[in-house]
């Protein structure tokens, strides 16, 4: 069996991308599995803790790690 041309060189150039990409290519990133997925909660939560969640660049990792570390996991 031939070997595939991978469509990113070596030197990180992207080859021209050809009829055999467009017809394998799906849209979108693949699914994850249900394990991994995050689960959406509500919360009520004091407005000092709110502002000071506002200054997160990416406040549900801020939130997971705080309570990572307050529960122990």
């Amino acid at each position: 069996m031939a070997e595939e041309n991978p469509y990113i060189g070596d030197d990180g150039e992207v080859r021209d991308l050809d009829e055999h990409f467009f017809r394998e290519a799906k849209r979108g990133r693949p699914p994850m599995h249900p394990d991994q997925r995050k689960k959406r909660v509500n919360l009520m939560l004091a407005p000092d803790v709110v502002a000071a969640l506002d200054r997160e660049k990416n406040k549900s990792e801020a939130v997971n790690e705080a309570l990572r570390t307050y529960l122990g996991l």
